[in-house]
C-alpha cells in the first residue's frame, strides 16, 4: 500500500462510508483505484437491471421537478419496477406547494486540507426552511437508525448548514429549519424524516474532521472486521473474503458503489463554496 491520499481529495458520503465500512475497501477503491472483475449482487443481472432502473428513475423525477409534462415522463418508466415507482411517486404530495426548487444540486466545503462534497436529488426552500428529498429505491426498508448513522444523513444536512447560503436569500440555514426526507419508491406512505439541530451540527463536524484527519494519516486500511460488509463488496475475491456475492434483494442499503453516488470536483456546475 505505497500509494497516499491524494492532496486536496474531494471526500463524499460514499467515500465516508466506504472507509466507516472497511478501510480496505476505501484504499482499493479511492486510493488505489483498483477495478475487480467481480459482480456486487447476484443475480447479476437483475441486480444491473434495478440498478438501472434506479438512475432512470431518479432522472424522470429530476426532469417532472423541472416541468416536463407528467403524461409525457409517465411513457419512458417501461419496466414494470419503473412503472410503479413513478405512479407512487405523481401519486405522493411530498409538499412542495410554493417552494423554490433545486435539482441535482452539488455544494462542497473545505475541511482541513480536502474538501467534502455533496449531490442532492432535491433542496426544496420555503421561507428559510429547507427540506432534502433524497430518493430511494430500496428493496427493504432501512431502521431508522441505521439511517441516521449513515454519512449520507450526517453529511447532507451539515454541508446544507454550512455551504447553502446562495439558497437562503444569501443567510445560512439556521439548522433547526433543516429536514432531511428519505423517500423511498417502494415504501411511499413511510419515508424516513430526520430534523436537525446546532447540536448535531457541531456534533457532525466534528466527526467529520476526526475521520478525515485519521484517513489523512494513516499508513494502513486494514479489512474490516465484520465480514458480513464482504458479502456486498466488489473486493471480496481480491481480499480472499469470499468468491459469491449476496443476493441484492436481501441487502438493508442501497449500492453506493455505482456511478451517480460518488462526486468529484471537476463535477461541481451549480454551486460551490
Amino acid at each position: 500500500m505505497g500509494s497516499k491520499l491524494p492532496v486536496p481529495f474531494g471526500f463524499s458520503q460514499s467515500s465516508l462510508q466506504a472507509y466507516s465500512d472497511c478501510p480496505r475497501r476505501f484504499y482499493l477503491r479511492y486510493i488505489d483505484q483498483l477495478v475487480w472483475p467481480a459482480v456486487e449482487s447476484e443475480p447479476a443481472a437483475e441486480y444491473e437491471r434495478r440498478q438501472q432502473d434506479g438512475l432512470l428513475f431518479h432522472r424522470l423525477v429530476q426532469q417532472h421537478l423541472l416541468g416536463l409534462p407528467r403524461d409525457t415522463l409517465t411513457e419512458l418508466a417501461a419496466s414494470p419496477d419503473l412503472q410503479r415507482w413513478w405512479q407512487s411517486y405523481i401519486a405522493s404530495d411530498l409538499g412542495l406547494d410554493g417552494a423554490s426548487l433545486h435539482t441535482e444540486m452539488t455544494l462542497s466545503s473545505p475541511v482541513g486540507q480536502h474538501r467534502i462534497l455533496a449531490k442532492y436529488d432535491l433542496v426544496a426552500v420555503r421561507d428559510g426552511d429547507a427540506t432534502i428529498f433524497d430518493w430511494k429505491t430500496y428493496a427493504r426498508r432501512p431502521r431508522e437508525e441505521q439511517l441516521a448513522a449513515r454519512w449520507q444523513t450526517r453529511v447532507y444536512r451539515l454541508l446544507l448548514a454550512k455551504a447553502g447560503a446562495q439558497l437562503n436569500n444569501g443567510t445560512p440555514f439556521d439548522p433547526t429549519r433543516i429536514q432531511m426526507v428519505y423517500w423511498f419508491a417502494e415504501f411511499p406512505a413511510e419515508p424516513a424524516k430526520f430534523r436537525f439541530d446546532d447540536v448535531q451540527l457541531a456534533r457532525d463536524w466534528s466527526a467529520l474532521e476526526t475521520v478525515v484527519n485519521e484517513i489523512s494519516a494513516a499508513q494502513a486500511f486494514p479489512l474490516t472486521d465484520d465480514q458480513n460488509m464482504c458479502r456486498y463488496c466488489v473486493y471480496r475475491s481480491y481480499c480472499d473474503r469470499g468468491n459469491r456475492a449476496a443476493r441484492w434483494d436481501e441487502a438493508e442499503t442501497e449500492s453506493e458503489d455505482q456511478p451517480g453516488f460518488d462526486v468529484k470536483f471537476d463535477q461541481i456546475a451549480e454551486i460551490e463554496f
